[in-house]
């Protein structure tokens, strides 16, 4: 079943709605400055944001430079003066497209969609860093709405939205995977993100100051409770561990002490 076209007076609507979207991701990217409970950084964010764009981007420019479709929109129909742009002067104008009417009036971008890249790049990304549940749940409403809208304003084929959908989705998949995650600001970790060989790092000195400070402490019970250890050996765990050693050491001498 085919939707019906909303013709030429009402093909605002879809670009009413991708602009709503654009919007609203834009100033809730940049809440942090504004409002206390701040989750993520602002800039860290837009990397990722950009890095998902770049990519599907690129995926996008392949696609429609190797494809040739006549374009579905009312200024792309025989007949109409915008169905063929005027030749270019100069080379300016070749790599330029004849901006900006080549960019308006364009008939051959269109596999995929671009509206359903940024759309869908903003939607995901408020799906995992968002925090409102009502919020993500009309926002995947809206970007139903708008892959309707667009193909209903003939400004895209059926075919440009659905393999804008499931690109999309892959390219966030696969690259979110391997950027490192965002540090949450709600639990006081520190402000970069760190890889998984810095974070292995840290576990490992975490565990070997653990491991450390347990040994101390067993020795610590032992000579409380009289029994011997090397006195050397001691004496040269205590230098090692600088100021936590020389606090220890107070308080093994008065204990040594207090026992004589």
């Amino acid at each position: 079943m085919a939707l019906p076209e909303l013709g030429q007076e009402k093909g605002y609507l879809s670009e009413s709605v991708f602009t709503f979207i654009f919007i609203s991701f834009l100033l809730w990217s940049f809440h942090p400055f504004i409002y206390h409970s701040k989750r993520f950084y602002t800039v860290l964010l837009w990397r990722r944001v950009l890095a998902f764009l770049v990519a599907s981007q690129f995926l996008r420019i392949m696609t429609f430079y190797s494809t040739q479709l006549p374009g579905p929109n009312y200024h792309c129909r025989e007949g109409s003066k915008l169905a063929t742009l005027p030749p270019p002067n100069n080379a300016l104008e070749v790599l330029l497209i004849n901006f900006p009417r080549g960019v308006l009036f364009g008939c051959g971008d269109l596999i995929f969609s671009s509206h359903m890249i940024f759309t869908l790049v903003f939607v995901r990304t408020y799906h995992k860093y968002g925090s409102n549940r009502l919020i993500k749940l009309l926002s995947w409403f809206m970007a139903v709405i708008q892959s309707l809208l667009i193909i209903a304003s003939r400004k895209h084929y059926t075919v440009d939205v659905v393999v804008a959908w499931y690109t999309v989705n892959l390219v966030v998949f696969f690259v979110d995977n391997k950027l490192p995650e965002m540090a949450d600001r709600t639990n006081g970790l520190s402000l970069l993100p760190v890889s998984t060989k810095d974070k292995d790092g840290r576990m490992k000195e975490e565990l070997h100051k653990l491991e450390k400070d347990g040994r101390m402490m067993d020795e610590f019970h032992k000579l409380l409770n009289g029994n011997s250890i090397d006195a050397t050996d001691w004496r040269q765990r205590v230098q090692m561990n600088g100021k936590h050693g020389e606090d220890t050491s107070h308080t093994v001498a008065d204990a040594t002490s207090a026992g004589t």
